[in-house]
């Protein structure tokens, strides 16, 4: 949700006063609008009536935990979500990416950091690389509809998160390039600075999972990345 040359407002969820201080604090130096809330019912009433460019979401929350109130969130917005979590399980992870959200912070973290992924999402959020083709066909029944934004098997659509989307997409129109993990996270996450392995991973895994037929058209590249292969 982008409103030309206004300030860019974050939303900051978590039920630490420290963190939030300390967030707002780093965010409004970068020049961000900021709220604040302690708890995840009250972001999720909060984004019904309000519009924000980013959310900063803590996992574990009152009233309503962080997973459960993207998943409210999710019903009526697409607004990025940048999660905080004390823990860093694959699970919770993947629990998150599945729901939707952008990118995945295990607690201590550098509020730093965080703030340059915040600005990594949003550039990634406002701008998206050109693909050459409307349509992309894999294989005799995977269609890739761009200007749709939607991934079909045998007529089937997949229900494909948007960062999924733009992963797959990234590697079918590179097909038969071997791409690094420095390529992908700057291309697909807009990090330019050192991004985390293990949000990529995780991100194939899913995608993988969702591909079905065609999983092991994405091949991974030992100490390389990864390569989606031609026909």
């Amino acid at each position: 949700m982008w409103r030309g040359e206004d300030t860019l407002k974050l939303l900051i969820v978590d039920d630490e006063k420290g963190i939030r201080d300390l967030l707002r604090k780093y965010a409004l130096f970068e020049g961000y609008e900021v709220e604040e809330t302690d708890n995840g019912m009250d972001a999720v009433t909060l984004c019904r009536e309000h519009e924000y460019d980013l959310i900063i979401m803590d996992v574990m929350l009152p009233e309503l935990d962080g997973f459960s109130a993207v998943r409210e969130i999710r019903k009526t917005s697409s607004v990025p979500v940048l999660m905080l979590s004390a823990r860093g399980e694959e699970y919770d992870r993947i629990h998150g990416f599945e729901l939707g959200i952008d990118d995945y912070v295990v607690k201590p973290f550098s509020p730093k950091e965080v703030m340059m992924r915040v600005a990594a999402i949003l550039k990634r959020s406002q701008h998206q690389w050109d693909t050459p083709e409307e349509i992309i066909r894999v294989g005799d029944d995977m269609i890739i509809n761009c200007s749709a934004h939607q991934v079909s098997i045998h007529n089937q659509p997949l229900d494909l998160s948007p960062k999924e989307y733009d992963l797959l997409l990234y590697l079918v129109t590179n097909r038969g390039i071997a791409l690094t993990r420095e390529q992908m996270l700057s291309k697909v996450w807009g990090y330019d600075f050192y991004g985390d392995d293990r949000t990529l991973d995780t991100h194939i895994k899913l995608v993988r999972h969702k591909l079905g037929p065609y999983a092991d058209k994405i091949t991974t590249l030992r100490g390389v990345g990864y390569r989606f292969e031609k026909d």
